[in-house]
C-alpha cells in the first residue's frame, strides 16, 4: 500500500466519488463551523461509499482489509480523543470514515494537516476567549505575539507538509545565519522561546471557559487539501 489514494483510481467512476467526496466535506465544513457538529447522515454516507469506491478502482481483498483495519484503529484513537475531551464525536466519526478512503501515506498527511490546523484553530480562538485583567498589557501583548508566531509556524508546516517543499531553503538559511556568532544565536532563541512560553501561558491561565473547536473544519481542509493534491498529480489531470 504504497503511495497516494489517488492511484487506486480506476476510472470515471471512481473520479466521481472522490468528487462526491470533495463535497461531502465542503458540506461538513460548513455544518460543523455554524452548528459545532457534523451531520450522522453525512458521516454515514461517506462511510458508505467508499466500498463504491474500492470496486470502481479495483482494489483487491488485501488492500480492502487494510483499510478496514486503518479505520478500526483510528475509530478506537479518535475514541480515546473523545473520551478525554479533545475531539467531539462528531469528529470522531468523520475521520474513521475517511480512514476507509485514504491509504496510510495519504492519510498520515491528512492526520499531520489537520493538527497543524486545528492547533492554529485552537490558540487563534482562545486569544478572543481569554479574560483581559487590568494592568496586564505587557503579558497581553506577548499573548498576542506568541498566539500570532503558532498561527504562521502552523500555516509554514502546514504548506511544507502539504507540498513537500521548505518555505526557505537550508543553504540560503545557513548564509543568513552564518555570520552571527553562534551564542548569540543561542540566546536569542532562547529569549524567544521564553517569550512564546510565557505568552501562551498566559493564554491559557485567562480562559473565560471551555472553548468548542470546530475539529471538523480541520479534518474536512486537511482531507481536501490531500485529496486536491492528488487529483492534481494523477494522469487525467497532468494529460489535460
Amino acid at each position: 500500500m504504497t503511495g497516494t489514494f489517488i492511484d487506486m483510481a480506476g476510472g470515471p467512476i471512481s473520479y466521481a466519488l472522490l468528487a462526491a467526496l470533495a463535497t461531502a466535506l465542503l458540506v461538513a465544513a460548513a455544518t460543523d463551523l455554524r452548528r459545532r457538529e457534523i451531520d450522522n447522515w453525512l458521516n454515514l454516507a461517506i462511510a458508505l461509499a467508499a466500498p463504491l469506491y474500492w470496486l470502481a478502482a479495483g482494489l483487491d481483498w488485501a488492500a480492502i482489509a487494510f483499510q478496514l483495519v486503518l479505520a478500526l484503529f483510528t475509530f478506537v484513537a479518535a475514541c480515546a480523543l473523545y473520551a478525554m475531551r479533545q475531539m467531539g464525536g462528531g469528529d470522531v466519526k468523520l475521520l474513521s470514515a475517511l480512514a476507509l478512503w485514504f491509504v496510510p501515506g495519504s492519510f498520515v498527511q491528512l492526520i499531520v494537516i489537520m493538527g497543524l490546523i486545528g492547533g492554529a484553530a485552537s490558540v487563534a480562538m482562545a486569544v478572543g476567549n481569554m479574560t483581559c485583567a487590568p494592568r496586564e498589557t505587557v503579558r497581553n501583548a506577548l499573548a498576542t505575539l506568541a498566539a500570532s508566531a503558532w498561527v504562521l509556524g502552523a500555516c509554514a508546516v502546514t504548506f511544507t507538509a502539504a507540498t513537500g517543499q521548505p518555505l526557505v531553503a537550508l543553504d540560503t538559511l545557513g548564509k543568513v545565519t552564518a555570520p552571527l556568532p553562534g551564542v548569540l544565536l543561542a540566546i536569542v532563541g532562547l529569549l524567544a522561546l521564553a517569550l512564546f512560553a510565557t505568552g501562551l501561558s498566559h493564554i491559557f491561565r485567562r480562559q473565560r471557559g471551555a472553548i468548542p473547536i470546530p475539529y471538523g473544519v480541520a479534518i474536512s481542509a486537511a482531507g481536501l487539501w490531500v485529496l486536491f493534491q492528488g487529483m492534481i498529480s494523477s494522469p487525467i489531470v497532468t494529460a489535460l
